[in-house]
């Protein structure tokens, strides 16, 4: 669905590059996290998947097209809601007046689905929001347009721990099998549930490209005591015990992700 193809791309003024050779293939019908360091390129990345920015070698494909040309056919079906935004000084009406023609599958009973498990009224004035009001109203637009690519980066920025849980719960209605979403973020427990896929960004490079399913067969999470870590790949102390990975046994039961483990430990490059 997405083709990156050895791209590079540095900012104007600045020495060094964002991405130099760069390449990553994301298929369709699955929740991506993208993860990474502070400055590894996250935003960058969905950026100039989105076509908002251009690379300077390489090419960005959706469906065989390059993003960059930012045809309106193409564009109509990938939506990007960055980490920070303004919104215009009118009624959401009127906001969804304008803006819903451009995307053929828009729907006002999405937007406002989202909008109530936000507990938000669509009878609201964008100005007179929050910031995190704001960010509810936009993702709920997000969902609502129907796109088949949707990137949201650090999503839950701003929100509050109702909101985080509200969060998941609209995601995991709206999100059909049929549309692509790349999450950024920083906050891992706030959407590790949500995720199939992992990819883990270091400079220029990824340092992880695995969906969850392959992950959790082939390690265990765990929390032991400190006699037994004789097999562990990579251990913290946390107030349960050590927080583990280790591989996991043939016959042992597949157990649920530790994401902010998975991340220090790739990180470490101790798995």
């Amino acid at each position: 669905m997405i083709e990156v193809s050895k791209i590079s791309y540095r900012y104007a003024g600045q020495k060094d590059l964002v991405f130099d050779d760069f390449s990553l293939r994301l298929e369709q019908n699955n929740i991506y996290g993208l993860l990474g360091k502070n400055g590894t390129g996250k935003s960058t990345l969905l950026y100039l998947i989105s076509g908002l920015l251009r690379p300077s070698k390489g090419r960005v494909r959706f469906e065989g097209v390059d993003t960059s040309a930012r045809r309106p056919d193409v564009l109509s079906e990938i939506f990007i809601v960055p980490e920070e935004f303004d919104l215009p000084m009118m009624s959401l009406e009127r906001y969804v007046s304008i803006n819903e023609p451009f995307y053929p599958r828009f729907s006002r009973e999405v937007l406002e689905a989202c909008l109530k498990d936000f507990e938000l009224s669509t009878n609201v004035k964008l100005n007179a929001l929050s910031m995190g009001q704001k960010k509810k109203v936009f993702m709920s637009f997000a969902l609502a347009a129907g796109t088949r690519l949707l990137l949201m980066d650090e999503p839950t920025n701003g929100l509050d721990i109702p909101s985080k849980s509200q969060f998941r719960k609209v995601i995991a209605q709206h999100i059909t099998e049929d549309r692509t979403l790349i999450i950024s973020t920083h906050q891992v427990h706030d959407v590790e549930s949500l995720l199939d896929h992992i990819l883990i960004l270091s400079q220029q490079r990824l340092l992880l490209d695995a969906s969850v399913s392959e992950i959790t067969e082939k390690y265990s999470f765990e929390y032991r005591g400190a006699d037994a870590l004789d097999d562990a790949l990579y251990s913290e102390p946390s107030l349960q015990g050590n927080a583990v990975i280790a591989p996991r046994q043939a016959d042992s039961p597949e157990t649920q992700l530790n994401l902010e483990l998975l991340f220090n430990a790739v990180n470490q490059k101790r798995i």
